[in-house]
Formats: C-alpha cells, sequence, structure tokens
C-alpha cells in the first residue's frame, strides 16, 4: 500500500476570481470555497463561517483574510481562524497548483467536511 499523496485537479487558476471565490461541491456535502488573492494567492476553506455558518464564498477577499456575509466576521485564508475579537476556525484544506491547475488532495474531495491541515 503506498502512503503517497494523491492531488486532484478540481478547476483552473482562472476559473477563480481575483479577490473572490469558486465553490466545488462535495458529494456528502460540505462544499469547499477556493478562493483567489488579489496577489493570486491560492486557499481553499471549508464555504461554512465558524460563526452562524454562512457561505464564506459570498465574502470579499481583503489581502489574506475573507468578510462571512452575515456578520463580517474575518476568517484568515491561510489558517482558517476567526480574526480578534471574534474565535473559532473554519476548516481549511491543503492546496496545489500546478500548471495552471488547482489541485486538492484526493482524501479531502469525499464531502465528510474534515480539514487537512
Amino acid at each position: 500500500m503506498s502512503t503517497a499523496e494523491h492531488w486532484q485537479g478540481v478547476c483552473s487558476v482562472d476559473d477563480v476570481p481575483l479577490r473572490g471565490a469558486r465553490v466545488l461541491a462535495r458529494p456528502a456535502g460540505g462544499d469547499i470555497a477556493i478562493f483567489r488573492t488579489a496577489a493570486g494567492g491560492v486557499f481553499a476553506l471549508l464555504d461554512r463561517c465558524p460563526h452562524k455558518g454562512g457561505p464564506l464564498s459570498q465574502g470579499i477577499v481583503h489581502g489574506e483574510t475573507v468578510a462571512c456575509p452575515l456578520h463580517n466576521w474575518q476568517i484568515g485564508l491561510g489558517d482558517g481562524r476567526a480574526q480578534a475579537p471574534d474565535t473559532g476556525c473554519a476548516a481549511r484544506f491543503a492546496v496545489r497548483v500546478v500548471d495552471g491547475q488547482v489541485c486538492l488532495r484526493a482524501a479531502d474531495l469525499g464531502g465528510d467536511g474534515a480539514a487537512a491541515a
């Protein structure tokens, strides 16, 4: 049995708007929001704010945070953590960009809501 991780291309980097997001639906739910910053960084979080479950993909990206559209909580794209004074964490997923394709670990695409650090 191999211990190598399998990465799967899910979309083109160009499919993710600058300072915006694209939603990747998973069969069992727990959709993933893929974000792209103005500087071109690509991040992935569970599309659910830790506060009231708002869709982070509909928020506005500022630097390396996204503002939840429900109550303006600022969530760090790199670590999923709510910025003080708020507390909580959105699950995050490892991302690779290979030849212009956004890739996630195949194990993360099952939809159980578990995050990969």
